[in-house]
């Protein structure tokens, strides 16, 4: 049975891959420590997602390890020598960064690097598919020509009427530290790719979310807003009177995209993996959905200062993906997305749980 070693894999994005190579018939290994709840508190605790795949996923294997811990992470590839690696574990928020600088490099940057040096002593065909971030970017997409419309920002220069490409600059813009040690991660997935001949690949993620998200303030827009709606919370709207545009991508539309590439591995390769231009919303249209769907009001408020090294519009460009892997595309709508969250957090706010 083929093995599959999946990091972070009590998050959205990782337990969505552990579920998905599952079905596909992989004997799945997961890797986390819960340090989702000590970045974010009780708000980001995922242990219900890690129950949930062991109660819910044949054969699931966790492992309660830090990947910070360079010698473990050797020793636990050398020992599964897996047939593929998806990295998803990460500190996720270019906000909480600041404060916690060395936590942050530590696990974005240097434990993808435990990783990857893993996987070449021990598993170096092995697909390695790493989950890297928009903000590698910076906040170079604001220096694009922009159209205030009624409820959002858009792109006014043609060049990006698709959204943004894999060739758009990653130099000369403010990150957030976050952002910077993710691109310390993003580029070092691509020198074990180019160097080493290894097939590994970053996807460059938009707001990945899903019925599975923990959402905070902090990181995961989208399922934290639909949150505070269900609960009444207040929402914090920072700058660009809301308009700033995201796009949204199913977490399982991600574990498609993943099994495509892992059944046809390339070296070094970077994608821009998110919703497309049609995915899309500003946080003003995300209320519109969110109240379309929960029946309640979105209480929020304004905050008339945006955060340091924010998108005001963000979507990407899904074209180069389609051309490499025709087979895959977006099957889950904005509207599903919205409508599987809400359906979740109405479901979780009843019972009074988490889960």
């Amino acid at each position: 049975m083929r093995r599959l070693l999946v990091t972070g894999s009590s998050g959205l994005i990782g337990s969505e891959v552990c579920v998905y190579f599952a079905a596909a018939g992989y004997a799945v290994h997961g890797v986390d420590n819960n340090q989702r709840a000590a970045f974010f508190g009780a708000q980001g605790d995922n242990r219900w997602n890690q129950r949930r795949l062991e109660r819910e996923v044949p054969g699931f294997v966790h492992h309660e390890l830090d990947i910070r811990d360079r010698a473990r992470v050797l020793a636990l590839v050398a020992e599964l020598r897996p047939d593929a690696i998806v990295h998803t574990a990460a500190q996720p928020s270019h906000d909480l960064a600041a404060k916690i600088p060395f936590d942050d490099f530590d696990t974005n940057a240097s434990g993808t690097l435990n990783l990857l040096e893993a996987a070449r002593r021990s598993a170096p065909e092995s697909p390695f598919v790493h989950m890297s971030t928009n903000k590698v970017y910076g906040d170079a997409p604001n220096h694009i020509a922009l159209a205030e419309l009624p409820t959002r920002w858009d792109y006014a220069d043609p060049a990006y009427a698709h959204g943004i490409p894999e060739g758009f600059t990653i130099d000369q813009s403010k990150h957030s530290l976050f952002g910077a040690s993710k691109v310390a991660a993003d580029v070092m997935v691509q020198e074990y790719g180019r160097y080493f001949g290894m097939p590994t690949c970053c996807l460059r993620g938009g707001c990945l979310t899903g019925p599975h998200h923990s959402g905070v303030e902090l990181h995961g827009f989208l399922s934290y807003l639909v949150r505070c709606n269900v609960e009444g919370r207040k929402y914090s709207v920072f700058g660009y009177q809301g308009k700033q545009v995201r796009d949204n991508i199913h977490s399982l539309d991600v574990a498609r995209f993943i099994a495509e590439f892992v059944a046809a591995p390339r070296a070094g390769e970077v994608y821009n993996l998110g919703g497309g231009k049609g995915n899309s919303c500003s946080i003003l249209e995300a209320f519109a959905l969110a109240e379309r769907h929960t029946g309640k009001p979105q209480v929020h408020a304004y905050v008339d200062e945006n955060r340091a090294g924010d998108h005001i519009c963000y979507y990407s460009d899904l074209r180069k993906m389609r051309a490499h892997y025709p087979r895959w595309d977006i099957t889950k709508t904005l509207d599903d997305i919205v409508g599987e969250i809400a359906a979740a957090a109405l479901e979780r706010h009843a019972q009074g749980t988490r889960a």
